[in-house]
């Protein structure tokens, strides 16, 4: 219990109990000491006075002036000797107004323990609660109780109005110092210091916001002149924090900062999607690619790297959540209590916001005036309105097939008897022959690759097809390329796997006279599509027999999965010609570390490639070098091509047909900004007369295509090469 809580005193017994060692600044006792001293002149100034009794500290034992109050004793009663005798007794409560507690003067400058600079009292917003603050004898410092943690004066005239007189100050002019050798807060002993930290967390503040207003959506868009614009978004903000009173302005302060947090979060998901996948995220769409992301990091950089990288992106986004919110309420707080000069900055703003909108005025191309919040929200709903509206108008084009009623003997009538291949390899886009770091190597083997077709009596020709997909998600070029419906979205997918549309492998499957089977390394888990595809037998992982190690991503090197493929499947005696669908993988990023081709008969069960594994370059020397990323993505097309041409001249025949392609191109750091969507495809056959049927589409004759080489979408293949071989529309 405190004794200086109240200022009713215990009343006097008869008895005498012995007193208890005084106070050091104790009156000598027995001395009547003199009233309550006169009132300070200080005693009136609105912002740092308020009554003694509710100020008082638990280490205020002693009172400096006025009457002296009692020692207590073990038994709570007063000591003797006292100026208040017995023969003085205290009044009962109730019957005369209690003095005002008489408290420590403190040495001048100083203010008691707890009531330092940016303590807690100070975010009250002044009057908010009736209580006034505690007057000092000295003039405020830089880190006076009264000044918010950003350096700026205490709110208390948010609400309209300055405060009230102050309380007289009972007992003198001072405030209570604690005793001797107790700590201050660090705010009081550095005022200096704790001014220049308030500070520099508002710029901090102010620079999270300004970025987050500002953020662009793609990577090669950061630089100097994005930041250096003024934000409407800001002035109007301003605008309203100023009159608002104070607490629904922290709640829309709040609410505000947060929705802009929810903003900055999306923007980072847009420069991550438009580097790996060349385009923006969908909120509606993109969630389900989180697994796959997951799965990829697991991949390339083992269970522990994975679960860091997931755990410092849980925590980036809740960081980027809160220190956006908190930023936006401390400015609001600020400019609240700056009223008159906020109000003048803000009109200064907007003045020049409309003017340099009116005006067109830029920065190396930039707009001085930016609205980039209100555009990026109304993006990002037209994007959700698009996509639920393309959702019901593709589930109508789905229905729609030039081929689906087609009868068995009118489709495919000019490849009958040959032995079909529709290899994929993985990554395989334009950049890879046309860039200038990768095409010297890739060329060159083309070339080589080349000669040794046309050795073994194979000839082949070659065009662009462009992809529905970019960087990743390869399933939706396979989609696409199979199913002649353009799906460059995961709705899409879903929609049209969902269904019965035909495709390239049920097209062969349909006439009754191929045997339809899928050789697809990436596969790791039950695959549903297959019955969408047509495809009646399925190797993945699982079924090839590797014991090798992983590179990466790829469960196993290309070279291995075309000798499987010929052990399993191709190289054993079958009744009808083969429609065999098979994805390469060596080529996926993070291209390292690369297999290296190795004898056919040193092959096995894979298990020649522990070493050529270990070799290798490891990912996180390749991933985050933009030129290192280009070369060994170089090497890894050079591979599977080399990988693929190989199994093709050792394993095919007469009535072998080879179409090979890419399913997209490279993610940007390799493509490079604005690259095309591009792949290259290829058709090789011995014999003549199939690529005499496509004769008419004006391809380049080789496995690298020209680049003036028609370029068509790869949605446009199926048809155009059903028509060619002889299939009879009927829709």
């Amino acid at each position: 219990m405190s004794f200086t809580s109240s200022s009713r005193q215990l009343p006097n017994t008869d008895e005498t109990p012995e007193r208890e060692t005084p106070e050091p600044d104790a009156p000598s006792p027995g001395i009547e000491q003199p009233g309550p001293a006169p009132q300070d002149a200080s005693a009136g100034a609105p912002d740092h006075t308020r009554d003694a009794a509710t100020d008082a500290e638990p280490w205020q034992d002693a009172p400096s002036s006025g009457p002296e109050q009692p020692a207590p004793t073990a038994e709570g009663q007063p000591a003797v000797g006292t100026a208040h005798d017995t023969t003085d007794p205290e009044p009962e409560r109730g019957e005369t107004d209690a003095e005002p507690e008489p408290v420590v003067r403190a040495p001048e400058g100083e203010v008691p323990a707890g009531r330092g600079a940016g303590s807690s009292s100070d975010e009250d917003d002044g009057g908010d609660d009736g209580e006034e603050p505690v007057s000092v004898s000295s003039p405020p410092s830089a880190g006076h109780a009264d000044e918010g943690t950003d350096g700026s004066t205490d709110e208390g005239g948010d609400e309209g109005g300055e405060t009230g007189p102050a309380a007289p100050s009972a007992g003198g002019v001072g405030e209570a110092a604690p005793p001797s050798g107790r700590v201050r807060g660090w705010r009081g002993r550095y005022p200096v210091a704790a001014t220049v930290l308030a500070w520099t967390v508002t710029g901090l503040a102010a620079a999270l916001v300004l970025f987050a207003l500002l953020m662009p959506g793609k990577a090669d868009q950061f630089h100097p002149a994005q930041f250096l614009r003024v934000p409407v978004e800001a002035v109007f903000g301003a605008a309203l924090v100023l009159v608002l009173p104070r607490r629904p302005r922290i709640a829309v302060s709040a609410v505000a900062g947060l929705a802009l947090g929810v903003l900055t979060v999306l923007n980072l998901l847009d420069v991550g999607f438009n580097e790996y996948l060349g385009r923006g995220f969908n909120v509606v769409l993109d969630w389900a690619l989180f697994s796959d992301a997951q799965a990829y990091l697991q991949d390339t950089f083992g269970g522990g790297g994975a679960l860091g990288i997931a755990i410092l992106a849980v925590v980036l986004v809740i960081a980027v959540l809160a220190l956006v919110t908190l930023s936006v309420v401390r400015l609001g707080s600020l400019v609240a209590r700056n009223s008159e000069v906020a109000t003048r900055a803000t009109l200064v703003a907007a003045i020049v916001w409309v003017t340099c909108a009116a005006l067109g005025v830029q920065v190396t191309g930039v707009p001085i005036a930016s609205e980039h919040v209100a555009l990026a929200v109304q993006d990002r709903a037209h994007r959700v309105r698009d996509t639920i509206r393309d959702e019901a108008e593709f589930q109508k084009i789905a229905k729609k097939d030039t081929f689906a009623n087609t009868p068995p003997d009118q489709l495919l009538t000019d490849l009958r008897g040959k032995d079909m291949m529709i290899t994929f390899i993985e990554s395989y886009g334009r950049s890879a022959i046309e860039d200038p770091v990768m095409a010297p190597g890739v060329d060159a083997t083309l070339t080589a690759e080349n000669k040794k077709l046309t050795g073994a009596g194979f000839a082949a020709k070659s065009g662009w097809l462009t992809s529905a997909t970019y960087g990743g998600s390869s399933w939706l070029g396979h989609s696409t390329f199979l199913s002649g419906l353009w799906i460059n979205n995961q709705q899409r997918y879903r929609t049209v796997t969902a269904g019965d549309h035909l495709t390239l492998p049920g097209a062969f499957k349909k006439t009754g006279d191929w045997d339809t089977v899928g050789v697809m390394p990436g596969v790791q888990k039950a695959w549903p599509e297959q019955k969408f595809y047509g495809i009646d037998k399925l190797y993945d992982s699982r079924d090839l027999g590797y014991r090798g190690p992983k590179f990466s991503w790829s469960t196993m090197p290309d070279q291995y999965a075309l000798t499987a493929f010929e052990r399993l499947v191709h190289g054993k005696k079958h009744d009808k010609p083969l429609m065999s669908t098979i994805i390469l993988t060596s080529s996926h990023q993070p291209w390292a570390p690369i297999p290296r081709t190795v004898p056919q008969d040193q092959v096995g069960d894979g298990s020649v490639y522990d070493a050529i594994e270990k070799a290798g370059k490891r990912p996180g020397d390749i991933i985050t070098d933009a030129r290192k990323s280009k070369e060994e993505y170089g090497k890894s097309i050079q591979y599977s091509v080399t990988s693929l041409i190989d199994y093709l001249v050792k394993y095919g025949d007469k009535n072998t047909v080879l179409i090979f392609l890419g399913d997209h191109q490279p993610i940007a750091r390799v493509s490079g900004d604005h690259a095309s969507r591009d792949v290259p495809v290829s058709i090789v056959a011995k014999d003549p007369k199939v690529l005499d049927r496509i004769a008419d589409w004006g391809w380049t004759d080789g496995l690298r295509p020209e680049h003036n080489a028609p370029v068509w979408k790869m949605s446009a293949f199926r048809d155009r090469f059903l028509t060619a071989y002889g299939s009879t529309p009927h829709s």
